[in-house]
């Protein structure tokens, strides 16, 4: 959780299909809840969905140790109830309580910070979000700078070191153990 606003950040992790977000996530996400991190997840679909089957997204993420795993469309959302509306990642949060910080895995239009995964392999001659100014880091092995960091695909740990530090965030665990101390 950010220390400073107690609230836990959102960041997008976004790209084209097939670039690896959601084996990005399957990655990130396990070495975050090693530091002590709770995650949430939250998963965007523009289309219909069948929830929580293995090697689902959503299954996935919660696989790979999400404490909170939500599939979001644009007329239900993953607890399966009808909305009016495609929820912003900011209108879920009273779903994901008491969690450190919150992954998305699309969400490319909203106004969050982003990660992009970028493949030219996967389609695309350049990243889908040059000059985005929400762009906060850049995850490719190709040869591309947009004047964000960049991480290797393989560098999971500095990836997460970068976003601990970028947003400030402090384990739940650690600062229940501060506060029960003081």
């Amino acid at each position: 959780m950010n220390s400073k606003t107690n609230k836990p950040p959102i960041i997008s992790v976004v790209g084209l299909s097939g670039t690896g977000k959601t084996t990005l996530l399957e990655r990130l996400i396990p070495e975050l809840t090693r530091r002590g991190f709770r995650v949430g997840t939250v998963k965007h679909h523009r289309h219909r969905f069948e929830m929580d089957r293995p090697g689902k997204d959503s299954w996935r993420h919660k696989h790979a140790g999400a404490s909170v795993a939500i599939v979001s469309y644009p007329y239900p959302i993953g607890m399966i109830m009808d909305v009016d509306h495609d929820h912003r990642p900011d209108e879920l949060l009273p779903l994901l309580c008491s969690v450190d910080i919150v992954l998305t895995e699309g969400y490319k239009q909203d106004y969050n910070p982003k990660i992009e995964v970028f493949r030219p392999k996967a389609g695309g001659g350049e990243p889908i979000l040059k000059g985005d100014a929400h762009l906060v880091a850049l995850v490719s092995d190709a040869k591309v700078d947009l004047d964000v960091p960049k991480f290797s695909t393989d560098d999971i740990e500095a990836l997460a070191d970068f976003l601990i530090d970028n947003f400030n965030l402090t384990p739940t665990a650690l600062t229940q153990h501060l506060e029960a101390a003081s």
